[in-house]
């Protein structure tokens, strides 16, 4: 009986501690950051959680904790790698994401730079937007991804 007892408490306090932490997961707050063109107008934003919206607060894709990069839809069309290489839903390699902000193509031609406080410029070094508080990778796929800026 005394061992029954025992293991009643122990489940229970294994269920109680499951629930506490399901509640504090689900309880984790979003952040959402501008993403905005040149005009300093908003084009859309990326919550902490990967989700890329347009202007019309509509979401149009999402980056995955994993890189894996959805439209929409939620069909995969293409993922960031960690070393920061982008590929393409058939995995073939579209671009990459370097270190210092270097936006290039497949071809390895610099196509654009997310400098370390959001400004966004293309290959002319002209600045396109900006995207303040975003990880560089992330405002990498919106810019040049999603929004094609």
């Amino acid at each position: 009986m005394e061992k029954n007892v025992k293991e009643t408490r122990i489940t229970a306090r294994l269920f109680s501690a499951i629930v506490v932490l399901f509640v504090l997961i689900a309880l984790q707050p979003v952040y959402t950051q501008q993403l905005r063109n040149s005009s300093n107008a908003t084009i859309g934003a990326i919550e902490s959680n990967g989700v890329i919206r347009d202007k019309s607060n509509r979401q149009v894709g999402r980056i995955e904790s994993d890189g894996v990069i959805r439209n929409s839809s939620n069909a995969q069309i293409g993922k960031l790698q960690q070393d920061g290489v982008v590929r393409d839903k058939n995995n073939a390699q579209i671009g990459r994401i370097q270190a210092d902000g270097v936006v290039r193509d497949k071809t390895n031609t610099q196509i654009g730079r997310i400098q370390p406080d959001g400004t966004v410029r293309n290959s002319s070094n002209a600045q396109i937007g900006s995207a303040k508080g975003v990880r560089q990778e992330w405002a990498a796929i919106a810019f040049f991804f999603f929004f094609d800026l």
